[in-house]
């Protein structure tokens, strides 16, 4: 373990046996459809995700075994991502890299510093404001029937409300099997489907996250060769905030990136 995550999981130690003040007034985002309540109990105490304040996990890309750390302020979505040789952090109003931008080899710093946050948080994140999910025509991938859900955004929430999202639900145990999805935040024409597959959930104080996401092309119902691999663990789901400072720039060695 990094020493970075050694000092954040201690400053985390004590949180989880904080009590905060809860709001008696329900919070918008339990009222959702049945059928899709049922796809969220099936991930387990689904309340524990609205009342959290903050995430973090680790995180492994199985291709080349780089590592992560990822920390997340649930209310203000701000983002804070520790690798080996460089930081990219959101503060509320940009988003920057450390020490430099030619530091993270991908396309676009903004467009992955909420990446892996987002899919690792499906199906609870589309409790969000603004986010719709509504049962669709069943899906085949790979010769086996799912039932389905497509997921739509109001315009303006997210950087990419044009995106396409549909969630294969397990027909064995009712959980999140497959995401169907596009990406326009390059293109907003874009209309490849690509397919991410939910393996080997773990129990994080009530609920269960995917231990392992992985990546395929998607065509004529059927994947292709693998494109990427991810594992997580370390998940902690808290419902006190993180420091601030943990998301501001460094006011040396840091840019702001696109």
């Amino acid at each position: 373990m990094t020493s970075s995550r050694f000092l954040f999981l201690a400053l985390l130690a004590f949180v989880f046996f904080a009590c905060g003040t809860q709001n008696s007034t329900p919070d918008p985002r339990l009222d959702q459809p049945d059928e899709f309540k049922r796809l969220l109990d099936a991930h387990g105490d689904w309340q524990k995700w609205v009342n959290a304040r903050s995430l973090s996990y680790a995180m492994v890309h199985e291709t080349n075994l780089a590592w992560e750390n990822h920390y997340i302020d649930l209310v203000s979505r701000k983002v804070r991502i520790d690798a080996d040789t460089w930081q990219i952090g959101n503060d509320g109003e940009k988003v920057w890299i450390s020490p430099r931008r030619d530091a993270f080899q991908g396309n676009s710093v903004r467009f992955y510093h909420n990446l892996y946050f987002y899919f690792f948080s499906i199906p609870y994140i589309f409790t969000d404001p603004g986010v719709t999910v509504e049962r669709a025509e069943d899906k085949l991938v790979n010769g086996q029937s799912y039932e389905a859900f497509a997921v739509k955004f109001g315009e303006n929430v997210g950087d990419s409300p044009q995106d396409t999202y549909f969630m294969l639900v397990d027909p064995e145990t009712g959980r999140l099997a497959w995401l169907l999805y596009t990406v326009t935040f390059f293109d907003q024409a874009n209309t490849t489907m690509n397919a991410l597959k939910y393996e080997d959930y773990r129990d994080a104080g009530g609920l269960v996250f995917p231990r392992i996401l992985t990546g395929y092309p998607y065509e004529n119902d059927s994947t292709g060769r693998i494109r990427y691999q991810v594992s997580f663990s370390d998940v902690f789901l808290v419902d006190e905030p993180l420091d601030e400072k943990l998301f501001a720039m460094p006011e040396k060695e840091a840019v702001v990136a696109n």
